[in-house]
């Protein structure tokens, strides 16, 4: 495994973070959302290995497994005697997962409780986490979500507020406020759905942080469409797994591992700061460092391109179904 990974500014801020970030979802062992349960033993002997890795920068949040993932991260952080010199723990702080509040206070609750599972009194980056959950005008109110943590800023508790959530148009609304330093965006910006371009294009000119994460769409463009037929956490339609057996072909002919091209395409963009991959297991460490050093000829690309890609939200339907409003204009994909 390459044993150097260049930093890049984190934004406008003082922050410098490796251009691949740790995703702890799966970590948190959540099975609702991967289709598999990751052992507290194998969750474990991964954080050992990640936070002895050239990366970084680590991101979970108070959702993952309710509060599993960063439970989790905290037995590791203890054993470690804190958080080792250069490291970043990023985390998002949620609505109630049982109430669905998403109050000021809720959010308050949400990030002491990271504080105390992960066992820390400060955190550098805190994220608002899926705010579609919630009205627009509740979370900027007055009292409300983001206000209680800029105030958490202000004592100094977290360095920086960003912002991570799925619907596009949404997260535009909310970046456009200029209370955020620094944007999540999942699922929509990988070789197969483009429509977070309009969003990454705006916080890049901005000069926001730009995470993105899922490149591999949940699982399918690293394992492949017959291996792992999901994407974005749900089951994928034809056209989906048509277009990565055509992916697999092209990446096949030139001999590069897909899995390499779906990494590279956000890692190569200069407008993304860092890429989210979420892991399970210590081996996938080092491949995934090794993926992001594969050469891909210049070719192959133009090609990859010509397969095809979404502009809409895969995610569409499930917010729908949740009752939650999503503007029309411009839907887009996690």
């Amino acid at each position: 495994m390459p044993t150097f990974l260049p930093l890049r500014a984190f934004g406008k801020t003082p922050l410098r973070v490796t251009p691949l970030c740790i995703g702890c979802a799966p970590l948190g062992s959540m099975p609702e959302a991967f289709a598999y349960d990751v052992a507290e033993e194998q969750a474990l002997g991964t954080l050992r290995a990640c936070f002895q890795s050239p990366i970084n920068l680590l991101d979970t949040a108070a959702s993952y497994g309710d509060g599993e993932s960063e439970r989790r991260i905290g037995i590791v952080l203890r054993e470690l005697g804190g958080v080792p010199s250069g490291y970043l723990i990023a985390t998002k702080a949620d609505r109630d997962l049982k109430t669905g509040d998403f109050s000021g206070t809720q959010i308050k609750r949400s990030v002491e409780r990271s504080l105390r599972l992960l066992g820390v009194d400060k955190l550098p980056i805190v994220f608002l986490h899926d705010p579609e959950h919630a009205r627009f005008e509740d979370i900027m109110a007055k009292g409300g979500a983001t206000e209680a943590l800029v105030k958490l800023k202000e004592q100094g508790v977290i360095g920086h507020v960003g912002m991570a959530g799925g619907p596009v148009d949404l997260m535009l609304r909310y970046i456009e406020t200029g209370f955020f330093e620094a944007l999540i965006t999942h699922n929509r910006y990988t070789l197969l759905n483009r429509s977070a371009e309009p969003l990454i294009e705006k916080a890049a000119q901005m000069g926001l942080a730009v995470l993105n994460a899922a490149p591999y769409g949940s699982g399918i463009l690293a394992k492949g469409a017959d291996a792992y037929p999901r994407y974005a956490y749900q089951a994928a339609d034809a056209v989906i797994l048509e277009r990565v057996r055509k992916l697999e072909a092209i990446c096949k002919r030139h001999k590069i591992p897909l899995a390499a091209a779906a990494l590279q395409f956000s890692t190569r963009d200069p407008r993304i700061t860092s890429t989210i991959i979420g892991l399970s297991r210590v081996e996938r460490l080092a491949e995934t460092v090794e993926l992001a050093h594969t050469p891909i000829p210049p070719e192959v690309w133009p090609l990859l391109d010509a397969v095809g890609f979404a502009q809409d939200d895969p995610e569409a339907n499930r917010w729908n179904l949740r009752g939650v409003h999503v503007s029309s204009s411009r839907e887009k994909n996690d």
